[in-house]
């Protein structure tokens, strides 16, 4: 930082310091979380279920697998979710998302940073259908893959896959009813073949029931895509509770 600038960086922290993403706390750097929130946030790691990443309670085995991906194996190739949905988690998401916090995909894309498989090729956001996109002015998704990909290297894309479709939201349907309503809702725009045979990684915000990933899984590997693993900041572990 030029000397000429510093004074005024003085100015600035102290006007607006660096605040913590769930409470808004005052912290010591940006995107850091106080101790208290720090603290509520539920990493999860393993052990997990071999496909999706389910956490289990006690270990079974690395290739051990829940139920649900026992009785229908996924195509993707694994959920990674930063933190478990809660309170805190929420927070973040919904101030980011609808408070206009559009920081905070860097505060993500940095929790995301150790989750990003070492063979991804590719970035690509969960899209938005243009309408919701012209309501909200930005594709949450799209700016964590954009901060992820600037930390990483891995590029991001986030024009490969489109929605096509506007949809009610999800929330209160059944699986089969969810899986119905985003069938066909997704397409890649792909001329140039970008991601035939590469390891993509899904970017998301929240992980919920699965549809909209599924439907997105889908398309890419339509699309010749050698793997599709999910990446998101919170997943909710029990969508029916």
């Amino acid at each position: 930082m030029s000397v000429w600038l510093a004074p005024l960086r003085l100015v600035a922290d102290f006007a607006l310091p660096p605040r913590c993403p769930g409470c808004g706390a005052v912290t010591g750097q940006d995107h850091r979380f106080c101790a208290g929130c720090w603290g509520s946030l539920r990493f999860l790691a393993p052990p997990w279920c071999a496909a999706c990443h389910t956490p289990f309670a006690f270990d079974r085995g690395e290739a051990a697998l829940c139920p649900d991906c026992i009785a229908d194996p996924p195509q993707h190739a694994g959920i990674l979710a930063a933190v478990a949905y809660g309170d805190v988690a929420r927070t973040v998401a919904l101030r980011f998302k609808y408070g206009g916090r559009i920081a905070f995909a860097e505060t993500i894309a940095r929790q995301l940073r150790r989750l990003l498989p070492g063979d991804a090729d590719l970035l690509v956001p969960v899209p938005l259908h243009r309408w919701r996109l012209w309501a909200r002015g930005f594709n949450q998704a799209a700016l964590i893959a954009a901060a992820l990909g600037r930390s990483s290297g891995v590029p991001a894309d986030p024009l490969l896959l489109r929605r096509i479709k506007a949809t009610p939201p999800l929330r209160g349907m059944g699986a089969k009813a969810r899986a119905r309503t985003v069938a066909g809702v997704f397409r890649t725009v792909d001329p140039n073949g970008t991601v035939a045979g590469k390891a993509v990684v899904l970017v998301d915000d929240i992980h919920t029931s699965g549809a909209t990933t599924d439907g997105c899984t889908a398309a890419l590997l339509d699309a010749g895509a050698k793997s599709v693993t999910i990446l998101c900041w919170a997943r909710v572990l029990d969508p029916n509770g």
